[in-house]
């Protein structure tokens, strides 16, 4: 064979549409053997040539591969077929030209037969790129997208220099990630966890670095209630995606009810920072609020459940979540005997010197004492009278006077009573009952005094401008 020609048919394989011309010379050592026209063309450019390894190079009926190809090359199939069969009748084991016959099969557009070539040839030599290329066209040819991409990429692997081929191994991972991505995405939204879950994992083995499809797969793995498993794949977008501000606010929401108050605020922080728009003051007070409350004691925390809440876990709430409140408040010196050992001291102390919860004529606190829903209204008138002191709106809903059926006005907690209902702090009961001797839960003081925060925020608001 001379050296134009083997240069020419050894050239990297081209799968794109176009035509390769391509003059051909032949040294004269070749026109003993009878062998088809010269082409001024290559009818297949898309194939690639079966090169005879040297360990073959002797071989009897190794010299006919080259026969046979340019036989396939001017397009004359059955003289092409003939000679790889002669090829292969001489030397049964020449892959080369099994590689051949699948090469004329794939020009026959027979499909089936062109596989079983070279899948016969690759049995022999699992490395030979001839036929690993060869297969992968086949397969392509037949919408088996996936099995060629496969072949294509141990070829490339085997040999980097086919150049071609490199670019269209990488058409070919787009198309197929685009094509499972929207297969995920339609799951998705039919509501198909499983097979989204299953597109998605296949659409990142094709394209691991993407942070977008671990964004979409962290937000499928949270549909199906799968907290860790989406956690793992948002942490990662944002890891190969600094400013994903979606994955980092999804991130912050699973932590947050976990109850990692400290990594859903440093989520939000970071979200915001990347996009203002996203409004997330509220989560970052929220949990910034609570991330604070989880570096308190332990009797704080189990307070907030508590089925009774004691008073001195309710002066602890009242000072921990109104704390600019009662640091406003005008203060007097209180004698109180009892607190010294208690968790809750320094709050006691702060809320008893601001008349928010006062010691008993006794000088003691009893902060073990449980609270009844009568105690925790006055708690809240007087904490509202601090706020009413500088809200005009809040002063104006004082003068309203509910009607309260269990409460008369005879009552010595009346007073109290009217005011936290009229403020919107303790609803009523029942329709229009208070229930001032009933027991108050930790839940439910949370809620009481989360609303008169609401309104010493109004206020806070309203005086900084």
């Amino acid at each position: 064979m001379s050296t134009e020609w083997q240069r020419l048919c050894c050239r990297r394989v081209v799968l794109h549409a176009g035509v390769v011309v391509v003059v051909l010379v032949f040294a004269s050592a070749c026109a003993t053997r009878v062998s088809p026209p010269t082409p001024t063309t290559l009818a297949h450019p898309e194939f690639l040539y079966p090169q005879i390894p040297p360990a073959l190079a002797t071989a009897p009926g190794a010299s006919r591969v080259d026969v046979g190809w340019r036989y396939l090359q001017v397009d004359d199939l059955k003289n092409a077929d003939l000679e790889f069969g002669v090829a292969l009748k001489l030397g049964p084991r020449l892959y080369p030209a099994r590689t051949g016959q699948g090469y004329v099969a794939m020009a026959m557009r027979d499909y089936p037969r062109a596989l079983s070539a070279f899948d016969a040839a690759l049995e022999v030599d699992a490395k030979y790129v001839p036929a690993l290329v060869g297969r992968g066209q086949a397969l392509l040819a037949t919408d088996r997208t996936d099995s060629a991409l496969e072949a294509f990429e141990k070829a490339l692997a085997l040999d980097p220099s086919l150049a071609d081929l490199s670019r269209r191994v990488d058409v070919l991972r787009f198309r197929n990630v685009q094509d499972v991505i929207d297969a995920a995405q339609t799951a998705a939204k039919d509501g198909r966890i499983d097979d989204a879950r299953r597109a998605y994992e296949r659409a990142i083995t094709l394209s691991p670095e993407s942070a977008f499809l671990h964004r979409e797969l962290g937000q499928v793995e949270r549909r199906a209630g799968n907290s860790e498993r989406a956690l793992q794949h948002l942490k990662r977008a944002v890891e190969l995606d600094a400013n994903d501000a979606t994955a980092l606010v999804e991130t912050g929401e699973i932590l947050e009810a976990s109850g990692d108050a400290t990594g859903a605020e440093e989520a939000y922080r970071k979200a915001t920072a990347i996009d203002p728009s996203l409004n997330l003051s509220g989560r970052i007070a929220a949990t910034t609020q609570r991330a604070r409350e989880a570096r308190l004691p332990a009797e704080f925390r189990a307070a907030l459940t508590a089925p009774q809440i004691t008073r001195g876990d309710l002066a602890a709430l009242i000072g921990v979540r109104l704390e600019t409140l009662i640091r406003q408040a005008p203060t007097r010196q209180m004698v109180v005997t009892d607190t010294q050992s208690h968790w809750a001291a320094i709050w006691i102390t702060e809320t008893a010197s601001a008349g928010i919860i006062e010691p008993f004529e006794n000088h003691t606190f009893q902060p073990t004492a449980l609270v009844r829903r009568g105690d925790l209204a006055t708690v809240v008138s007087r904490l509202v009278a601090l706020i009413a002191a500088s809200n005009p709106s809040v002063r104006e809903r004082l003068s309203q006077r509910p009607a309260i059926a269990d409460v008369p006005p005879r009552h010595l907690q009346y007073d109290a009573v009217v005011s936290a209902v009229a403020v919107g702090a303790m609803p009523l009961v029942d329709g229009d009952r208070f229930q001032v001797a009933r027991q108050v839960s930790g839940e439910e003081a949370v809620e009481v005094i989360d609303r008169v925060r609401v309104l010493a925020a109004t206020t806070l608001g309203a005086s900084r401008q």
